[in-house]
């Protein structure tokens, strides 16, 4: 009789909850964590608490995706309006009466200190893909507009902050989706060319654009001086170009198998400007070499394609198209954080995946995750 109401151990009790997880996602993530644990402990062993709470942030990013991976996609569509429309709202607020630091009005307090910024990472391509799943099959050029207009509100609060480097990232989750959704290329090629035309003319009139007093429309002082400084780092080595120079340095130092593990010379006499946070590739660089950027970079390759499969494999339309615009906002974190590393782009505050210190782009990380790991999961058990 008692074995009637004997309870069948913990493991099988939770086997359900991790039915359906992607093993080749988990294994990506998992290596990109390694490597993560391994620079900031380099880094960061002598930065305060910065290593023990690296790996908190991780377990705290790691339960929720296991959270967010238990929700189905059609529960998470019913989110996307909701969630957008509280980020707007707080964007609203903080440009109202929001909190400043250094020059930037980004944060508000609504009984702790937020900021709202990262919540649109996911609630705008959420939004979007709510929106193009409820005009699925009657697409017509006004709905891209429509689009268009919903991702233009929240990047251009963003901007307003000012955050480039925030709003270039819900930009581009933004613009995948709507690319992804059927986006026509004579939509996308002529925008396309006009800033790869943009790009040379920065480049041949350098010299005149970034005189002394020379002032650049729509950019902020701050962001018009990082481009300049990106264009030519030299004109001022040991104040704005510093960033720039010493992350060329400390990556080219590092040669082909890198000085060895906690053998950064420019990382541990502290002449890499944030090391644990936006210029820990820096740091990674000259301790690993090109052959551990190498690793790394494949394994951020890996992570992207197979989130690109789970995009190709979703059962409707939301799924296919959050996948995507997921998939493509670790692409944009890793691009442009180890472009601005490695002086080919303006220096913008976009962290490293998994591997630079922050808790809140950590657990948006979490989140990102979930969401991917939600629609493979759906899949997979509805194949079973």
């Amino acid at each position: 009789m008692s074995a009637v109401f004997e309870k069948p151990p913990l493991w099988r009790r939770a086997a359900p909850l991790l039915q359906g997880f992607d093993g080749p996602l988990a294994f990506a993530v998992f290596l990109l964590a390694g490597a993560g644990l391994l620079a900031m402990y380099s880094s960061g062993f002598d930065h305060g608490t910065r290593f023990v709470d690296h790996g908190r942030n991780m377990l705290i990013a790691g339960f929720v995706m296991f959270v967010v991976a238990q929700i189905p996609p059609q529960r998470l569509m019913a989110l996307a309006v909701p969630l957008y429309v509280l980020g707007v709202s707080l964007l609203v607020a903080v440009a109202i009466f929001g909190i400043t630091k250094k020059g930037a009005k980004r944060w508000v307090n609504v009984g702790i200190v937020i900021q709202p910024s990262e919540l649109l990472k996911i609630a705008t391509p959420l939004m979007l893909a709510w929106w193009f799943q409820k005009r699925e099959g009657q697409l017509r050029p006004l709905d891209f507009l429509v689009a268009g207009a919903l991702l233009l509100l929240p990047v251009g609060l963003i901007m307003k902050q000012p955050d480039l480097g925030t709003s270039l990232l819900v930009m581009a989750a933004g613009l995948s989706v709507i690319f992804f959704a059927g986006l026509p290329w004579r939509l996308i090629v002529p925008p396309f060319l006009l800033v790869l035309v943009g790009m040379v003319l920065l480049v041949a009139f350098e010299p005149q654009l970034c005189e002394a007093g020379n002032r650049w429309p729509v950019l902020h002082d701050y962001q018009q001086q990082r481009i300049c400084t990106l264009l030519d780092p030299g004109k001022d080595p040991l104040g704005k170009g510093f960033h720039i120079i010493q992350g060329m340095i400390a990556i080219g130092s590092g040669g082909l198998f890198g000085k060895g593990f906690m053998q950064g010379t420019q990382t541990h006499l502290e002449f890499i400007p944030e090391r644990t946070t936006d210029f820990i590739f820096a740091a990674y660089s000259e301790e690993f070499g090109l052959a551990g950027n190498l690793l790394l970079i494949a394994g951020f390759v890996f992570l992207i394609l197979r989130g690109f499969a789970i995009a190709l494999e979703g059962s409707t339309l939301f799924a296919r198209l959050m996948a995507g615009a997921v998939t493509m906002i670790f692409f944009t974190y890793a691009f442009v954080n180890m472009g601005m590393v490695s002086g080919i782009l303006p220096v913008v505050g976009v962290p490293l995946p998994f591997i630079s210190y922050g808790g809140t782009a950590m657990v948006t990380l979490g989140l990102a995750l979930g969401i991917l790991m939600s629609i493979a999961r759906t899949k997979r058990l509805v194949q079973s």
